[in-house]
């Protein structure tokens, strides 16, 4: 494809954070196949124009560890089995993807060498600049922090240019919309504003640590076809939290 003709992205590499929730499809637990290689095939469209991908998904769908705290669990054992889902999402992530012609890696915080690669920052830029889409599990490695938090920690590792975080709303209200006919979205808004205002973006922590390295975070609905490319392209809609 000539140069001309390429389509132009907004950035070159990027951090797509998702919930383990986002692969339930509509069932009430786990994982639902056909909404993998869904979501699998948007990364695709989005690879195939260029953009380094990284991706980050959390482990909701099959264990949340603050949940099973609370039903008194030990926090830190209740942490680690989190972490472990997020690996088991990465896999079937992986395997879409795959199955799709995208070469990709699945890199784990813990050590579990036959079935993920460590992390290592070296080489896992290096993997992004081969234009294999990284996927990092197992959140940061240690318990008392989320998968947000571990998004943005490699995100910032990586020098991703964005994190972008596909939701079920498209972009960042100031009050449940499902719930409250009269919400209001934003388009942009900053970092600190987010933090006071206690809106459920990612936790605070995350914002914190995309507030003091200005990593920008794009909001937007991942149950919106070719909502992943649009955001890339700068159209859609969205909320972006800034600085």
């Amino acid at each position: 494809m000539p140069e001309s003709d390429t389509p132009k992205t907004t950035f070159r590499r990027v951090m797509l954070k998702i919930s383990g929730e986002a692969l339930m499809g509509d069932t009430a637990y786990g994982l639902h196949p056909p909404t993998v290689e869904r979501i699998a095939r948007e990364v695709k469209v989005v690879h195939d124009l260029g953009v380094e991908i990284c991706m980050v998904i959390g482990g909701g769908n099959i264990f949340r560890g603050l949940q099973g705290s609370a039903q008194g669990m030990e926090r830190t054992t209740a942490d680690y089995m989190g972490m472990l889902a997020t690996v088991m999402n990465a896999l079937a992530m992986q395997s879409a993807l795959e199955k799709l012609g995208v070469f990709c890696r699945v890199i784990s915080a813990i050590r579990m060498d036959e079935v993920a690669e460590p992390y290592i920052r070296r080489r896992a830029v290096r993997h992004l600049e081969k234009k294999r889409v990284c996927i990092f599990a197992a959140g940061t490695g240690n318990p008392y922090f989320t998968t947000d938090t571990a998004a943005t920690l490699r995100a910032n590792e990586m020098a991703c240019e964005a994190i972008l975080k596909g939701t079920k709303v498209d972009g960042v209200y100031d009050k449940d919309p499902a719930k409250h006919a009269d919400a209001v979205r934003y388009d942009r808004i900053s970092y600190d504003d987010v933090l006071q205002k206690h809106l459920k973006v990612m936790d605070a922590s995350a914002i914190a640590l995309a507030r003091d390295n200005n990593l920008p975070i794009v909001v937007f609905s991942l149950d919106e076809p070719g909502g992943f490319k649009g955001i890339l392209a700068g159209e859609g809609t969205y909320t972006t939290v800034h600085a």
